[in-house]
């Protein structure tokens, strides 16, 4: 059987899936050339990350086409349902990149409260020159230590930024209306282990609370957190977004940056990738990648090998 992997695959990924008796075809294949490929090539399995979709008319072309398979969580690239329905198997690798999203999260936190995202940009235009400047501009950072920090959305991802936030000795509160409790067990390298017991509570007081808020939901058709939600926000407050985007309204997240109602941002993902917004893109206050949550070789690996194991036990 053949699998292609449209957007990549780790090397461990690839060494599973042959030593499982698949061919595995990493060359990518641009979007509006996918059909032919795959039905030319005979391909039984397709893999993506979030470069390539699949929709409806990419299946209906494809009928010899036996599983989807997406190298991370969200799914709002692919058709899940219609490609169930003509009996194509959907995958996705949910625990692979949690732990490395988390991560990510937090270098934009650490990012924003010690202004690196700024001082990162004049230190090189002006580092030997006004370097007390600088110095005395950059002077009043935070400890994110003792501060409380909202997760909103709290399934994998999630819980694994809240066990980063525990370690770093911050108080974590959240909101999801499908998490009510969750125990969540913060591992140390020496075998302890420490588990903390949390409830949900309501979204307005995430808002009101938290000192930073970060966002941990799926797509969605109206906004998670808009002019109305900022507003909600303690002053000062900052927001990190690796999610997905457009959960974030762009237009009153800047607005609110200007008037200073939040010290800054950290931005993952784009309302419009893969063009975010230039006034995003420029804003002083915002710390920004190039949607890299899952971007760790560590990450790579465990889901390369997570899809091969599902990939093999429903087609091999």
């Amino acid at each position: 059987m053949k699998v292609l992997a449209n957007d990549g695959i780790s090397q461990s990924g690839v060494d599973a899936l042959q030593d499982g008796g698949f061919e595995v075809i990493t060359t990518k294949v641009a979007q509006e050339q996918l059909a032919n490929y795959i039905n030319e090539n005979k391909i039984d399995a397709l893999l993506v990350r979030s470069a390539t979709t699949v929709r409806k008319v990419l299946i209906d072309a494809c009928p010899d086409l036996k599983l989807i398979g997406r190298g991370g969580v969200g799914m709002d690239n692919i058709d899940v349902s219609y490609a169930k329905e003509k009996g194509v198997h959907v995958i996705n690798t949910p625990a692979s990149s949690s732990a490395s999203v988390a991560e990510l999260v937090f270098a934009h936190l650490y990012n924003g409260v010690r202004f690196l995202y700024d001082s990162n940009r004049n230190m090189p235009l002006d580092g030997d020159s006004k370097f007390g400047d600088l110095k005395k501009a950059y002077a009043k950072g935070v400890e994110l230590r003792g501060k409380t920090l909202g997760v909103l959305g709290f399934g994998r991802i999630g819980q694994a930024t809240a066990k980063v936030a525990l370690g770093a000795g911050m108080k974590v509160i959240y909101h999801d209306p499908y998490m009510e409790n969750a125990e969540v067990g913060l591992d140390f390298y020496d075998g302890q282990k420490v588990n903390f017991k949390l409830t949900s509570i309501s979204k307005e007081e995430v808002l009101k609370t938290a000192d930073f808020i970060t966002l941990h939901v799926p797509a969605q058709k109206e906004y998670v957190i808009g002019k109305k939600e900022i507003e909600m926000m303690k002053d000062g407050a900052g927001l990190v977004n690796a999610a997905r985007g457009g959960v974030i309204d762009e237009l009153a997240l800047i607005e609110a940056l200007e008037n200073k109602k939040l010290a800054f941002a950290g931005l993952d993902v784009f309302e419009n990738e893969p063009k975010p917004a230039v006034k995003v893109l420029m804003n002083p206050k915002v710390s920004l990648s190039p949607h890299i949550g899952a971007a760790t070789n560590e990450a790579q690996d465990r889901i390369g090998v997570e899809l091969a194991d599902q990939i093999k036990s429903l087609l091999g």
